[in-house]
């Protein structure tokens, strides 16, 4: 599974984008878990976010979906931290 996540806006306005790779870890259940639910909690479009805050792009296997602060889900939340942390 290939997990993408494309985060733009915030204070400074500097885009950041991480792509993870679920194949052959040992942990891709977890992931592919967490990317599920993200997924199916996202939206069609962006939505609109609050002034200085992150507006999110998360794609999963070419399926993409969007999100912004302050109202993502907990799943979106630890996926989008995740693939921006361990992500290249």
């Amino acid at each position: 599974m290939r997990i993408q996540v494309r985060r733009t806006g915030g204070f400074a306005g500097i885009e950041r984008h991480a792509e993870v790779n679920t194949s052959g870890r040992p942990d891709a259940h977890e992931w592919h878990a967490l990317a599920e639910q993200a997924i199916a909690a996202g939206r069609g479009a962006p939505p609109i976010g609050v002034p200085d805050g992150f507006s999110y792009e998360i794609t999963v296997d070419g399926k993409t979906v969007y999100a912004a602060d302050p109202r993502l889900t907990e799943e979106q939340r630890k996926l989008i931290s995740r693939v921006l942390k361990e992500g290249a």
